[in-house]
């Protein structure tokens, strides 16, 4: 009888494991269909690898007219440790639908993609890039934001005043890949830490030597490094010819 109900009580425990189990959800059914997806805000976003994106990802779709399509069916896919909450879902009244974005363990770019079909049944796909940071790169950030943001970064916010236009030489953007990428790690290390002379720019840029250290400045190049737009390249190793 024990033997009984010890198998009963499994079966029980089965069927209530089995009902808690997360389902996949069908994709929606489209009311609509458009003729273009574009992106309205959430790409080239930058958090640190595991973690959900600070601004949801906005898509919308439109018609051949460029007007605004209510209910067209979009579904979000990303690489392996991305998820998306909604994964898919119908446009709203704007034609938009927006997603919440969680990065992978995995430091790096990941490409996302939001897609929706056309009156025919063909994919219209949209590819955006989001950038996860590492533990070195995230120090970097953080860095950035505390020291050298309020010059680089013309934007003010509610926490920083920018100091960008009281400059005569406008620094560049830790993002800008088209300057910063032709520089060697030497050279960021030089101008970091002796600040604009050291490399014949501006004496505005002032050295940072003296309060940030080794490790920091590495940190601070493992960012700028990661969050270069166009994507920096590192030369890689070069091997001698026989």
């Amino acid at each position: 009888m024990k033997h009984k109900a010890t198998i009963a009580i499994l079966g029980i425990l089965v069927v209530f494991a089995g009902c808690g189990r997360p389902k996949s959800l069908p994709a929606p059914q489209a009311a609509a269909h458009g003729t273009a997806l574009v992106e309205v805000s959430g790409g080239k976003q930058i958090a640190q690898a595991g973690t959900q994106l600070d601004q949801p990802v906005v898509v919308q779709v439109n018609d051949a007219q460029n007007n605004a399509v209510t209910g067209a069916a979009v579904v979000f896919r990303g690489p392996a440790g991305v998820s998306f909450n909604p994964a898919s879902g119908l446009t709203d009244s704007s034609g938009q639908l927006s997603t919440v974005v969680a990065l992978g363990g995995v430091a790096g770019r990941y490409a996302v993609r939001a897609t929706t079909t056309d009156a025919g049944g063909k994919n219209i796909e949209l590819k955006l890039e989001e950038i996860a940071l590492g533990y070195q790169q995230t120090l970097g950030r953080e860095l950035d934001r505390q020291y050298c943001s309020r010059c680089h970064d013309p934007e003010s916010t509610r926490e920083r005043v920018s100091n960008y236009d009281n400059l005569t030489t406008k620094p560049h953007a830790f993002s800008e890949g088209d300057t910063l990428n032709k520089m060697s790690n030497d050279d960021l290390v030089a101008i970091i830490s002796h600040g604009g002379p050291a490399l014949n720019k501006s004496p505005e840029m002032p050295p940072f030597g003296y309060t940030l250290s080794k490790s920091d400045i590495q940190a601070m190049i493992s960012y700028i490094r990661a969050v270069a737009d166009p994507p920096y390249h590192s030369a890689g190793v070069v091997y001698a010819k026989n």
